[in-house]
């Protein structure tokens, strides 16, 4: 798709992408639009802007994913604890998941976006994609209720909800904590590397070296993962960023 900022989006290839048709196409229009487009607009106000682009949507499409991926969770997991579920929300709500969900869906394609967020590559940003998304989920509360946004956001990361599972979430916590704080500060991704194995073939300790910008910790476990994610929360400890519940 040719990408034009003074192009008006093909709001019908979208609502087909999106397996949901607006009342208030409007809405669909908003949930694409990025500030920075909006500010370049012939906007006299700080307010009118506000009102052109798509970051009160993303706001609300915040929660109602979040009590979307809560509600599933609820429902497809009853036997596991809070901290358990609250992992695995984080994982399901997380930009690098929501990201990928957006890529697979191309909403990037759509976005209006000003002059200069177009030049750095903004449609390829995982946390604009990200944020894309939640916005689109947003509009579509508005327009369709909860029904619909559950619809669509079943669709757009079924198959994270279909893998997610405890252990998993536990493995991969401490890792996507930290691989977002360190996206969030522009530092490079960590590194892992597996330096050691020690113990007989069927009681294994694996031991990783995680290097980041800055830093380098190691951590050890009976599997790769276990140990990358030692390493992390140890990473996490170190930065004094935060612990899963």
């Amino acid at each position: 798709m040719k990408k034009n900022q003074d192009r008006a989006p093909d709001l019908t290839l979208l609502e087909s992408i999106l397996s949901y048709g607006f009342n208030d196409r409007a809405l669909l229009e908003r949930a694409i639009t990025h500030r920075s487009w909006a500010h370049e607009r012939a906007v006299t106000t700080t307010a009118q802007a506000r009102r052109l682009h798509n970051e009160a949507l993303e706001f609300l499409g915040d929660s109602v994913l979040g009590l979307i991926v809560a509600d599933y969770l609820c429902r497809t997991h009853p036997e596991v604890t809070e901290g358990e579920l609250s992992r695995m929300k984080h994982r399901l709500v997380s930009a690098t998941t929501l990201a990928k969900a957006s890529s697979r869906l191309e909403l990037g394609e759509f976005v209006r976006f000003g002059r200069g967020e177009e030049k750095s590559g903004g449609r390829a940003k995982t946390a604009l994609l990200a944020d894309v998304l939640e916005a689109v989920t947003g509009a579509i509360f508005l327009d369709g209720g909860i029904e619909a946004a559950t619809s669509f956001i079943h669709r757009a990361i079924g198959e994270e909800l279909k893998q997610v599972n405890p252990r998993a979430a536990a493995e991969a916590d401490y890792k996507t904590m930290l691989q977002e704080r360190l996206q969030a500060e522009h530092h490079a991704a960590p590194k892992y590397c597996v330096v050691e194995t020690v113990g007989p073939p069927h009681r294994r300790t694996f031991h990783v070296e995680l290097l980041w910008d800055g830093g380098s910790v190691r951590g050890e476990g009976r599997s790769i993962k276990i140990a990358e994610a030692a390493a992390a929360k140890q990473a996490l400890e170190i930065m004094k960023g935060p612990s899963p519940t």
